[in-house]
């Protein structure tokens, strides 16, 4: 089955994560949250891990994210004007909301195991749910 899905989209989806992970986790917003319930320091941040096997992978499972939302909210390619409802921003939005609190859960779930704290289970959980809920709204508005 061929779904129409707009690819253009998705790629703004997906990098659309990067940007609102840029603002989220920003010393201004949570970062320093973050950093701290992760016993974090600014030296390991900065001279830590590979920058770009973390950048590069984290675009991929973004971009992967973005394709999966887009084929929840696809329509059949031979699908008739009215078989299935077409999405809109409106739709995109619930749909990425809806995503994004599985992806919050799986991320509690985790995150308790590994005995880490509630503040970043909602730092972590609630960038997932907004970053999901832009990616549903520019891949329904983007039809």
């Amino acid at each position: 089955m061929t779904m129409n899905i707009n690819w253009w989209a998705v790629l703004v989806a997906g990098i659309s994560s990067f940007v609102v992970g840029g603002i989220w986790y920003s010393p201004g917003m949570f970062g320093k949250a973050w950093m701290k319930d992760n016993n974090f320091t600014e030296e390991q941040i900065r001279k830590g891990g590979n920058k770009g096997k973390i950048f590069g992978f984290t675009l991929m499972f973004s971009l992967l994210m973005a394709v999966n939302l887009a084929m929840f909210l696809a329509t059949p390619a031979d699908c008739p004007a009215n078989c299935a409802p077409k999405a809109d921003i409106a739709w995109g939005a619930m749909a990425g909301f809806l995503t994004g609190i599985w992806t919050f859960c799986a991320i509690a779930i985790h995150s308790l195991f590994e005995l880490k704290s509630w503040r970043l289970i909602f730092i972590n959980g609630f960038y997932s749910v907004l970053a999901l809920i832009l990616m549903g709204a520019i891949i329904g508005a983007w039809r």
